[in-house]
């Protein structure tokens, strides 16, 4: 037992000539498309991500063999994933037995893989060769790169069929493989991946395996996290508690008995929170099981029976209870074990019964000996326990006033929540609103047969600096607990009595509005957090702009929506000719939209490249992945690429061009050096270019412009006519001639709403727009509130400081 991270051995085989003879099949792979759930879970979100894991657990395997130091993930623009390693490259010589490359049977055979040859793997904590195939196989395109004996192999796959045979097409001194992925919209319900979900992932195989590095990147927002942890689970508590006042060191120990290896870390800091994450063979398990529950009884008899030994006990009646033990815990479990057997709907239980007494002896004995040699500690811990114990007494009678009465009881509602007359939860709304005056507009506005409304009267509590029974002294609280139904506390909440199944936050759009939800939302995270698991916790979303003309006024709920409002209005009455066409009305709408769609793609670009390059060479060039072999095809585009740039672009600037080999992929490349917004940009077209999702989007869209014809073009409105050279400009002017006489302005306040305006905006159903809370990362949510609602102000200034950029509309 140690206090400090130790690091646990892993085996690995020492073994680096993974060849084509360690792939071992098992299985075909026709079933996969016909049945994908069987194979990864569902269809829906949860199987989407799971395409995700299974690419990574392959990299990870091979870190834990010992070839692999680092990961990166990408997230492009078309939900695209790319996953690269730098491990030993998957084998690409001919299959003994299947006389294919070695690369393509691990892509096209169901359970093959080199995990089931020991040589080859001697730790494996990925899903047994299932894996890429199965990607493979539910993907609508898959490309494979592999850089190994010094050349570049490339592969690419339809559906899970290979286009064409694996082949060598450049020289590299790099290794690993990256495998870029697209998912099948046939199969799959929804595409679009999270960003967070994958994060959080990504952040525990990060912990549970020491120093692997691994990076991840959303083109689509920009946001990037890096993992690289080298105490393993105790790193996984210091980063929990990073943000609050830890008691002591972390207390870290590792058992094993009967084939079953435990690993524990654990740490109390000074708040009120219990905060534990489980996790078997490497699976989080969000909802415990045995494991769990046998830590948990360990934990209690140990701390209790070294607090009686010492005779610690004598302010309490009766020892503490699991909770007022585990108040302030921060606490990792990691179990590996054989044949593991999960329950539940999402399998995020373990259900080994014989793993509950392994728990309950190994956690017994190594905390019980811990605490005997570590006395101040000891009783810091238990010094806690009793305060928390003291607390839950004083907090008894006050939950007792805010038990809920049964249904038939409506007297015992609170006197200022205008009730619906619906009595089935699942149909019926509660709306939190701020203060009596949009309280009165909503009560007048919506609909009583099903939306109730509570108005909470100034700032509610904030429960993260709050002890459980200081919480029920507030008033605002208790109104809130009692309309709701369900009660509150340990034993006492009952989800299942809870009124409104749809409850919805519906506050200003201002600074006060902002706090009062964060507000809200902290006391669901920490007091209701079943409420959110369960999907029944709602942000209203009412209009951001009033444009108002004269004597008229329209509410637009977003960005986008303003947008296609100007759009509209803009091209009433505007022609815009060409040399050979001319188009007004829908068909000019349409154009504009993809004209802002280009511009947009092109600024996302600015991360890699010099964006006016990319729009250089998309608008003015025909240069495509085949050209850049032509080396006279490129020399005859160059100058054309200029002349477009320098005109478009008045600050364009000094820049230099050169075109080189392409050793990796063969053929040539252009790569361009410039100055963007004061820093040097080096943009490389090459084949890499032409494969961003970005580029073959641009590039789809350049060519609907080209069918309109060439310039140049005249934008003929009612009092004017522009010239113009390019078709890039036709947005901004018909927008900015679109907002003449418009008054636009940020919309902040409900209480600015008649009840007819409120209903028609924001409550009603047929219209409204509701965002659903949450918790995609629950590390990175509970890391959130702790700065943004806890008591330390260094952290909150460093992420005011961080995040200040990123604000776009801001409320003073």
């Amino acid at each position: 037992m140690a206090e400090s991270a130790e690091t646990v051995s892993k085996s690995k085989s020492g073994k680096s000539d993974y060849g084509a003879g360690d792939i071992k099949i098992l299985e075909g792979l026709d079933a996969v498309r016909k049945r994908p759930a069987m194979y990864i879970g569902s269809t829906g979100a949860p199987g989407l991500h799971h395409l995700v894991y299974e690419v990574v657990d392959n990299s990870v395997d091979e870190a834990l063999a010992g070839f692999c130091t680092e990961i990166i993930v990408a997230i492009h623009i078309d939900n695209s994933v790319t996953v690269e390693d730098n491990g030993r490259g998957i084998p690409t010589d001919i299959h003994p037995t299947e006389k294919i490359s070695a690369a393509e049977v691990v892509l096209t055979k169901l359970h093959a893989g080199g995990k089931f040859e020991n040589s080859a793997y001697k730790v494996s904590g990925g899903l047994h060769g299932v894996g890429v195939s199965c990607v493979n196989a539910l993907s609508e395109a898959l490309h494979l790169e592999i850089w190994r004996d010094e050349k570049v192999w490339e592969q690419d796959y339809k559906r899970g069929v290979p286009v064409a045979p694996l082949k060598a097409v450049g020289k590299t001194k790099k290794r690993g493989t990256k495998v870029t992925f697209k998912p099948d919209a046939k199969i799959f319900e929804v595409t679009e991946y999270s960003f967070d979900t994958i994060s959080q992932r990504l952040r525990e195989v990060a912990f549970l395996n020491k120093g692997i590095k691994i990076n991840i990147h959303d083109e689509r927002s920009d946001k990037k996290h890096e993992f690289c942890y080298a105490g393993g689970i105790v790193s996984f508590v210091e980063h929990l508690n990073q943000r609050k006042t830890p008691l002591h060191k972390p207390i870290y120990f590792e058992a094993s008995k009967d084939l079953v290896v435990a690993e524990v870390a654990l740490q109390w800091n000074d708040g009120y929170n219990e905060n534990m994450f489980s996790f078997a063979n490497n699976i989080n398990t969000h909802d415990g099981g045995t494991h769990m529950s046998g830590f948990k009884s360990a934990l209690t008899r140990a701390i209790n029976q070294y607090a009686q030994k010492n005779d610690l006990l004598k302010k309490l009646k009766n020892p503490p209870e699991g909770d007022d033990l585990r108040e302030g815990l921060t606490a990792v479990i990691s179990v590996k074990l054989p044949n593991p057997q999960f329950e539940g709907q999402t399998k995020g239980k373990l259900g080994n019964s014989e793993i509950e007494g392994i728990m309950k002896q190994l956690v017994y004995e190594r905390l019980s000996d811990f605490l005997e040699r570590n006395g101040p500690v000891a009783r810091k811990i238990v010094g806690k326990a009793i305060e928390a114990a003291q607390a839950r007494e004083a907090a008894r009678n006050a939950r007792n006033l805010v038990r809920r009465k049964s249904a038939l009881e409506s007297g015992s509602l609170p006197g200022k929540l205008a009730d619906c007359q619906e009595k089935d939860p699942k149909l019926s709304e509660l709306y939190l609103v701020e203060g009596d005056s949009a309280g009165g507009s909503a009560k007048q506005g919506r609909d009583r047969r099903n939306q109730a409304i509570l108005p909470l009267k100034g700032k509610i509590l904030n429960v993260e600096k709050a002890r459980f029974d200081k919480m029920l002294t507030s008033e605002e609280i208790r109104v809130l607990i009692t309309a709701l139904g369900a009660g509150i506390g340990e034993g006492n909440h009952d989800i299942e009595k809870l009124r409104y199944h749809n409850i919805i936050i519906m506050t200003d759009a201002d600074v006060d509005g902002a706090h009062i939800r964060t507000l809200l939302l902290t006391f669901f995270y920490r007091q209701m957090p079943l409420i959110i698991e369960r999907g029944y916790l709602y942000i209203a979303q009412p209009p951001l702009y009033r444009v108002k003309k004269g004597k008229t006024e329209k509410y637009l709920k977003d960005e986008t929506a303003l947008e296609d409002y100007l759009i509209e209005l803009g091209v009433s009455g505007v022609v815009l000719k060409s040399k050979t066409n001319d188009i007004t009305g829908k068909p000019l709408g349409k154009l504009i939209k993809q004209l802002l769609q280009y511009d947009a793609l092109v600024h996302t670009t600015h991360r890699k490249c010099d964006p006016r390059i990319v729009d250089g060479v998309i608008m003015a060039s025909d240069l495509s992945m085949e050209a850049l072999s032509n080396t006279k095809k490129i020399d005859a585009q160059l100058d054309a690429i200029a002349e477009y740039v320098n005109k478009v672009n008045e600050s364009m600037g000094d820049f230099e061009v050169e075109v080189m080999e392409d050793a990796e992929h063969g053929g040539n490349k252009i790569v361009y050096k410039s100055t963007f917004h004061g820093l040097q940009k080096t943009t490389t077209i090459d084949r890499d270019f032409f494969e961003m999702p970005e580029v073959v989007e641009l590039k789809k869209l350049a060519a609907s412009f080209k069918e309109f014809g060439k310039g140049p073009y005249t934008l003929i409105f009612e009092k004017s006519e522009q010239k113009l050279e390019f078709l890039k400009p036709v947005s901004r002017a018909v927008l900015d001639d679109a907002k003449e006489g418009q008054t636009i302005q940020r919309y902040k306040g409900l209480g600015e709403m008649n009840p007819q305006q409120l209903w028609e905006t924001t409550m009603d159903p047929a219209v409204r727009t509701l965002l659903q809370v949450r918790v995609e990362d629950a590390v990175e949510a509970d890391g959130i509130f702790t700065v943004l609602m806890g008591d330390q102000v260094e952290p909150r200034r460093e992420f005011i400081e961080q995040n200040a950029l990123n604000v776009r509309n801001l409320d003073v």
